[in-house]
């Protein structure tokens, strides 16, 4: 097995702060190496800081949020390869993804495709551990580089769960050869919100299949943690972080923080604290290998033979005895996963086993987090809105599913606004009128429903 990369402490990349990372950057006592989400970079436009890092050697590693490996579904071609895209144009020595589904619905269910807009945990059981396996092969042969995953945190439990996450990740690991990114706020939250031991789940996954570490801040409230990566590294967090140290030197650590943002002061102090958990474990600081400008990309091969231990390959979901069309894991796991979604973004039942409460909490959550991420892809609606703009969208949120990426879903909010008369104020709703006619624009016929549906809704407005 080849060697894991040394990375050092690192710190996760975004825009906000980075006139701060890059002072940091290779700095005594500041980070040697950075992680940006995959998704908001572009191969052919990348952001002029994460260059300038580049050419002094730090080394970026993309991270991907969208792929959902987790779910029943085989992974996309088109962002299988935008993923590698990413990869080859930072010269990344591996990518990372998530052990979660973000979809759900469509042709295996026959059922309307719905998105999470968020990572939803997968259930511990045998299906769907065996289409989680298939999917990372199939994905491990599409990358450039080694794959990494990650543990998620979870408001929910699944029913009927076959496995602890520590089994369920050391199956993963033994069957795939993939390597972990192991988020000890993750396991934090899940102990708060499920009940479960982190130390027990560092005892049963395998740590020498670590590839790097997560660290981020949430909060308590009503006993349920958030995951926020909004808010300082509680000493909770630092604990497992200590206790995971003590098991095993991780080969990086990274700081994860996506707003609310602090004084660059204040991520320098988190990052000093982290390395003093590791130094109090005995963990030395392994120094970070040089990176250089380009690597060159591994074959696949290549690839699964720098993973963590692989044993046997893969058995394929298909040749499991009495399959008949689509695979019966796949199928039963897409049902499960189907119901589940649909429930929380769209006002079902709550499927049999589930608790309600905890399905509202993860519901409103979900809720507000689309709220969130089409403020920021929309910034103008929160201004043309003003203080109505988050309780209105989270009410229209909740009786209408998110069906294609944010974009589509701010101008599926205006037209749910405007259709209905939801804007009493006519001033407000002559400026959301325009917004929406300037970004639906003229386009040529489409065969998909959903798109002679907006031009539809156009010729509406437009009288209006």
């Amino acid at each position: 097995m080849e060697r894991i990369r040394q990375l050092g402490t690192g710190i996760g990349w975004r825009p906000e702060i980075a006139d701060a990372v890059e002072r940091m950057a290779g700095s005594a006592g500041g980070v040697d190496w950075v992680e940006v989400v995959a998704e908001n970079v572009c191969p052919g436009h990348l952001p002029e800081s994460l260059l300038r890092l580049r050419e002094r050697g730090v080394t970026v590693v993309p991270h991907g949020v969208s792929l959902g490996l987790g779910g029943a579904d085989r992974p996309d071609e088109e962002r299988l390869r935008n993923l590698a895209e990413r990869a080859e144009a930072l010269g990344a020595p591996l990518v990372t993804e998530h052990i979660a589904f973000v979809r759900a619905g469509g042709a295996l269910t026959a059922s309307p495709r719905l998105e999470a807009g968020h990572l939803l945990p997968v259930p511990r059981t045998r299906d769907a551990l065996d289409v989680l396996c298939e999917n990372v092969r199939i994905a491990q042969d599409a990358l450039p580089v080694p794959l990494a995953l990650e543990n998620i945190a979870a408001l929910i439990n699944w029913p009927g769960e076959e496995m602890t996450e520590g089994q369920f990740l050391y199956d993963l690991v033994d069957r795939t050869g993939v390597r972990l990114l192991i988020d000890v706020a993750n396991l934090h939250t899940n102990h708060v919100n499920r009940g479960e031991d982190p130390a027990k789940a560092l005892d049963e996954l395998p740590v020498e299949a670590i590839a790097y570490v997560h660290v981020a801040g949430g909060f308590e409230r009503d006993g349920v943690w958030h995951d926020s990566h909004a808010h300082p590294v509680p000493q909770q967090v630092l604990d497992v972080l200590a206790e995971l140290a003590s098991r095993v030197a991780p080969p990086g650590v990274l700081l994860e923080r996506d707003e609310n943002f602090p004084e660059p002061a204040e991520l320098e102090r988190e990052l000093d604290a982290i390395r003093g958990v590791l130094k109090t474990a005995g963990v030395q600081s392994a120094a970070p290998a040089q990176d250089e400008p380009a690597t060159t990309p591994t074959t696949s091969a290549e690839s699964a033979a720098g993973s963590a231990p692989a044993t046997e390959p893969v058995p394929s979901v298909e040749e499991a005895p009495g399959d008949e069309g689509e695979p019966v894991a796949r199928q039963r796991l897409g049902l499960a996963q189907a119901a589940l979604l649909s429930a929380l973004v769209a006002g079902t039942p709550v499927p049999e086993g589930f608790d309600r409460v905890r399905l509202g909490v993860q519901s409103r959550a979900l809720a507000a987090k689309r709220a969130d991420v089409v403020g920021k892809v929309a910034p103008e609606l929160p201004v043309i809105l003003g203080t109505s703009y988050r309780p209105a969208f989270v009410a229209y949120a909740q009786g209408q599913p998110m069906t294609d990426g944010y974009r589509r879903d701010a101008l599926s909010f205006a037209e749910h606004l405007l259709l209905g008369d939801r804007v009493e104020d006519a001033g407000t709703r002559r400026a959301l009128r325009a917004w929406w006619l300037e970004r639906s624009g003229p386009a040529p016929l489409s065969r998909r429903p959903t798109a002679r549906l907006a031009r539809a809704t156009r010729r509406v407005l437009l009288r209006r």
